[in-house]
């Protein structure tokens, strides 16, 4: 027998992956998509349920919070914890950077030099302390409206930093992340992100990744081509208050 929550999580869970699905067949894609599902503010136990659901990719926002859950799943499990691949989805401060390379298995949200150099430096002392390392993903976080306190890179400034997380030893570019501007239409946003994310790939073959779309606007993302979605509310709920 399983729990409610577990009951739960499986019908939204389903209930996402089908929407998935029809997006894909709507948009006339055979591909297959990344679903991160974001666990913010939700306990452990909740990853550990989704994890035996079969989900591969959790995402956090904040980097205290997913230090612990990846501890804790460690202590809780350690073989399904080998199973989880750990997201950093949200704002990274330069200065804690480095202690996000210790943990997470790919980030979606490097917006300056600073924050590339802090995530590389903490991947070359993990790889100086295990052999079995490899160089961190990251995908660049793109500001579509420019306003960079929202997070993200300003377009004009992309290009600079591409080059320079590519010749990061320890570091992998992956592609790029956008969140819609909160004015105008999410589909716009998302295609023009999608000529930028074409952009970023013609200079730099490998940053194929195109992380783009949540709980509102899935079908809007993969019809202008995201190869990841970032799914939080609809498949775990509202969020618990802290």
């Amino acid at each position: 027998m399983t729990d409610p929550r577990t009951e739960e999580l499986a019908s939204r869970l389903a209930a996402t992956r089908e929407r998935l699905d029809a997006a894909l067949a709507a948009a006339g894609r055979t591909d297959e998509v990344d679903l991160v599902v974001v666990t913010k503010f939700h306990p452990v136990d909740d990853v550990i349920r989704l994890a035996r659901l079969g989900v591969r990719d959790v995402g956090e926002n904040r980097v205290q919070e997913a230090a612990a859950k990846v501890a804790d799943l460690a202590a809780a499990d350690a073989g399904l914890a080998s199973s989880v691949r750990w997201n950093m989805v949200g704002n990274i401060q330069s200065n804690k950077a480095t202690a996000v390379a210790g943990w997470a298995d790919r980030v979606h949200s490097v917006h300056s030099a600073k924050v590339a150099g802090g995530l590389d430096r903490g991947r070359a002392r993990l790889a100086d302390e295990r052999d079995d390392v490899p160089p961190l993903p990251v995908l660049l976080q793109l500001s579509l409206d420019g306003d960079t306190s929202r997070g993200g890179v300003s377009r004009e400034d992309l290009p600079a930093l591409a080059d320079h997380v590519a010749g990061l030893a320890h570091l992998t570019l992956s592609g790029l992340m956008v969140v819609p501007p909160l004015e105008g239409d999410a589909a716009a946003h998302f295609a023009d992100a999608a000529e930028v994310a074409e952009g970023l790939r013609r200079a730099h073959p490998g940053a194929i990744g195109f992380s783009a779309g949540m709980s509102g606007d899935i079908e809007a993302a993969i019809a202008a081509g995201s190869t990841c979605v970032r799914v939080g509310t609809a498949i775990l709920g509202p969020r618990p208050v802290v």
